[in-house]
This record gives structure tokens, C-alpha cells and sequence, in this order.
């Protein structure tokens, strides 16, 4: 087994590093402050199901059915209420989620339940920060979300694999999940209703997904940048476009920044005096283009914040300020924390950008592989055009991606349709839109990666040496990374490499 020293804590804020680093086994901590909170919580719902009379209430989920079924009383029995929160579920269907979302889909359920809102257990919450000390993994099929009532398929399959049922993994093998958490030297989960209903009813798979996508795009962000830096030095351009007063008279902050970025990394270039007056738009209008994905990213940013620190669960259960019989008195409130909209505008957005970005990495490795805009660079970047083919087949698969993307781009979050007897009557779709953006973000890094190996081969077949430091020392780690295409070979990892250098900072 593995193990780590890696330490999180659910009294903290998450950020998309943690979910990164959720990917691999770390400790995560509940300490005295979080325990207590989750005590007061379970105790309220006790107080307040029971009431002062010992009559039970009705709350949602531990005394009644679920979704259009709420008119009817649940089971009386507290394991069967669970078994029924559970079984009905298990209708989904396609691939296993990537283990990576899977792992940070929990983490943000442990830490939704850990501020003492949503009545469950102390141990719920201790058994799963066991979970993350090792490799286990439940077998979460894709297809089935809707969004609105939180991620309930998707999560229902989680919490089945925690108690032992249905299947996951383990040092990335796929077993029944009972001997997983038996290999692991996990205890099965044990839930009544409300546990059950808690672990599900929230849209932490929607949440870990944007998360994981919006930190894959900001690094490809961050990578296109640089590399039209590169590309701008390679070529001699005039770095005129990226003028201080032009982008301030612009008037968009993401303009203003990303050009003081470019302006940096091209400090001390030299331009060839034989390029055009005006560059290509994808050249030209880069500080433009890669500002306004900078301003679409930062609401992003703002999203996916709110989303990794609020609490998304129904029915949720508040104090009042008193205390009675050390059990507490307040109000339990039914209502709609678990509809994943802003995710699913943010992940829609999310797409937008990554769309765009695309087509930028697309456009200006075409311009690099074409001897009428090149600057005198040979076709496709070949030692021997006719007998080597270079970079032509890296730039047909690129054209692929981006037609992927584009198909892949059309947003989710407003394509509603009704569901569960009209009890669900508008749902957001953001599990759609977060798992969506998601796929696209790799997409885009193997187009950074892409273009990357061009403008490696471009030094290779005579475009001049960078005069900015900066873009020679780009240059230098891609040389380092990927040997020059002479004789033609394939390329596929190559591509992989230079993404994984750029976009996620991990050279392989």
C-alpha cells in the first residue's frame, strides 16, 4: 500500500492543488473544532426529528421517501432507510469517472458535511478521511446526473463501494469493492437514512470536476502565453501589439495583464525588421484573446471558490443560539443548496475559453508550418519536405482536437428538461457541463503540446536563436525535452511530454 505525509484539513479551504494531490493517497484531518461542529449538527437533527413531545417530524429523506416520492413515509427500520435511499440509485451507466474526480468528489463531500449543517454522523466523516490514506477508489460510472438534486447517481455508487457494494479500485485495479476496502484495512461504512441521503444529495462531483478542468485550463492559459511569446521571437515579430498604452486604452483588465506577462517574458527581443507592418490576428490580437479568457477565468475562479466552501445538502439544520438538555434547538431547513447552476455557467463558460484557446494553438502552428507566413521556414516544418513529412501529421491531429472541442462546446447549462414526476421540473445539467469541460481541458493541453513540438522543430530547421532570455529559456527546456523530427517519427508522446512540461508542470 501506499502512504503519504501529505496532510489536508476539512476545517480549511480547499483549492484545486488539494484535489490534485487528492488524486494520491494523504491524510486528511478532522480536528476538534470540525468534530464538534459535526456533534452540535447530529444532535439538532435528533432534537428536532424527535421534538419536544417525542412525536417524530417529518424531515425529509429520515421519516419520508425521496424526490416525488416524499409524500410517503420512508422505512421505519434506520438500515432499510438507507438501503432505500440507496438502491433505487444504482441506474448508472458508461465508463468509470476518472479515479482523480472520483477521489476529489469525496474529499468535497467530507468537507460539505464537516461544518455541521447536514446531521450526520462523526463517524461518517471519520471513516471517509480514513479513506484517502490509501489508493481506494470506488467505481463511479459516468452517465446519470442531472445536476439538480445534487450528484445523486454518481455519488450513490460512491457511497455503495464505501459500505462495500459494487466495485473499486484499488493500486488501480477493479475489484468488488468489498475486497478493496478489506486490502485496504477499511470498515465498511455503516449509515442510517439521513447519512445516507447526506452523502448523496450534494453536487461534489459537479464541483470537483470544474475545479480539476478550471486548473487544467489556467495552465494551458498560462502556456499559450508563452509559447506565442516563443512563436513572436521566432519569427522577429515586432512586439509592438503588446504596447503598455494600446492595451490600458483597450480597457479590459485580463488584456492589461496577460500583455504585461508577454511584455516580460519578451523583455530584451529583437525584432527581425522583415515582417509585415501588421501580424496575423493570432499573433496581433494574442494579448486580446488570452485577456478575455483571463477575465472568463477569474469568474470561474470565483465559482468554483464559493462551490469548494459552501455546503450543498438537503434538508440542512441550523441552532438557534439555546441550548436545552444539551441537545439544542433550531430549525431544520428544507431547500435547494444541492442545484449545481452556477457550476454549470461556469463550466459552460469554462468550454467558451477552452474553445477559443484551441483555436489560438491551432492558427498559429498552422502559421508555423506554412512557408508563405513562416518566415522562409521549410513546409511543415520537414528537414526534406517530400521525403519527411515533419510536423504534418501533428497538425492533422490538431485540427481534430479542435473539431472535438468545438462539437464537445455546446453548453449544457440551459438545455433543462423536466424529470421525477415534474418534481425536478428544471435541472442545470452542470454535471454534464463540469465532466464536459473536463475532457476538453486535455484536449487543449495536447494542442499546447502541439505547438510546443513545433516551435521546437521551427529552431531545428533555421529559424533564428530567441533574442529574449526568457523565450531562449523556454526554447531550452523544450530542446531538452524532445529530440529534433529527423528522420519522421512518431510523434504522439512527444506531444504528451511537452504538454505535461507545460501545462502541468510534470515533464515525463
Amino acid at each position: 500500500m501506499l502512504t503519504t505525509t501529505d496532510t489536508v484539513s476539512l476545517t480549511g479551504p480547499l483549492d484545486s492543488a488539494v484535489l490534485r494531490r487528492a488524486a494520491a493517497p494523504l491524510t486528511v484531518t478532522v480536528d476538534d473544532e470540525a468534530r464538534a461542529r459535526i456533534d452540535r449538527g447530529r444532535s439538532l437533527f435528533h432534537g428536532l426529528r424527535h421534538g419536544d413531545g417525542g412525536e417524530e417530524r417529518k424531515i425529509y429523506g429520515a421519516t419520508t421517501g425521496f424526490g416525488a416520492l416524499v409524500g410517503y413515509a420512508g422505512r421505519a427500520d434506520e438500515a432499510d432507510q438507507c438501503d432505500n435511499t440507496l438502491a433505487h440509485l444504482g441506474a448508472g451507466q458508461g465508463p468509470d469517472l476518472p479515479h482523480g474526480i472520483a477521489r476529489a468528489a469525496l474529499l468535497l463531500r467530507a468537507r460539505s458535511l464537516a461544518q455541521g449543517f447536514s446531521g450526520v454522523s462523526a463517524e461518517v466523516v471519520e471513516r471517509l478521511t480514513a479513506m484517502f490514506a490509501t489508493t481506494f477508489v470506488p467505481a463511479v460510472p459516468r452517465y446519470g446526473s442531472v445536476g439538480a438534486s445534487g450528484d445523486l447517481i454518481p455519488l450513490a455508487y460512491a457511497t455503495q463501494a464505501l459500505r462495500g457494494r459494487g466495485h473499486a479500485y484499488l493500486d488501480g485495479r477493479r475489484m468488488p469493492a468489498a475486497d478493496a476496502l478489506d486490502a485496504a484495512g477499511l470498515r465498511p461504512l455503516a449509515l442510517d437514512g439521513r447519512d445516507a441521503l447526506a452523502l448523496v444529495n450534494g453536487t461534489s462531483v459537479t464541483t470537483a470536476a470544474t475545479a480539476l478542468a478550471l486548473d487544467a485550463v489556467r495552465g494551458a492559459h498560462r502556456a499559450l502565453t508563452s509559447l506565442t511569446c516563443l512563436l513572436a521571437d521566432l519569427l522577429g515579430c515586432d512586439p509592438g501589439f503588446l504596447d503598455e498604452d494600446l492595451l490600458r486604452a483597450y480597457g479590459h483588465p485580463g488584456a492589461v495583464v496577460v500583455g504585461a506577462r508577454m511584455r516580460r517574458t519578451l523583455t530584451g527581443v529583437a525584432p527581425s525588421g522583415t515582417r509585415p507592418l501588421q501580424e496575423p490576428y493570432s499573433i496581433r490580437c494574442a494579448p486580446q484573446l488570452l485577456g478575455a479568457a483571463e477575465d472568463a477565468l477569474r469568474y470561474v475562479d470565483g465559482v468554483v471558490a464559493a462551490d469548494l466552501g459552501g455546503v450543498s445538502d438537503n434538508p440542512l439544520f441550523f441552532e438557534d443560539g439555546t441550548r436545552e438538555n444539551g441537545t439544542g434547538t433550531g430549525k431544520v431547513v428544507h431547500g435547494g443548496n444541492f442545484f449545481g447552476q452556477p457550476a454549470a455557467f461556469a463550466a459552460d463558460l469554462l468550454a467558451s475559453v477552452t474553445a477559443q484557446l484551441g483555436n489560438l494553438a491551432e492558427r498559429q502552428l498552422d502559421l508555423l508550418v506554412d512557408p508563405a507566413r513562416n518566415g522562409g521556414l521549410p513546409p511543415m516544418l520537414a528537414v526534406e519536405p517530400g521525403a519527411q513529412h515533419g510536423l504534418q501529421g501533428v497538425q492533422l491531429a490538431t485540427t481534430a482536437f479542435v473539431a472535438e472541442i468545438r462539437r464537445a462546446a455546446v453548453p449544457a447549462g440551459m438545455q433543462s428538461l423536466p424529470t421525477n414526476l415534474h418534481n425536478q421540473d428544471v435541472v442545470p445539467f452542470g454535471t454534464q457541463a463540469a465532466l464536459r469541460s473536463y475532457d476538453m481541458a486535455e484536449l487543449l493541453g495536447l494542442l499546447c503540446g502541439s505547438l510546443a513540438l513545433g516551435l521546437r522543430q521551427a529552431a531545428h530547421v533555421g529559424a533564428r536563436r530567441p533574442t529574449a532570455p526568457g523565450c531562449g529559456e523556454l526554447l531550452d527546456s523544450l530542446v531538452e525535452l524532445i529530440a529534433p523530427v529527423e528522420p519522421d517519427r512518431p510523434l504522439d508522446a512527444d506531444v504528451r511530454a511537452a504538454a505535461d512540461l507545460l501545462v502541468r508542470g510534470d515533464p515525463t
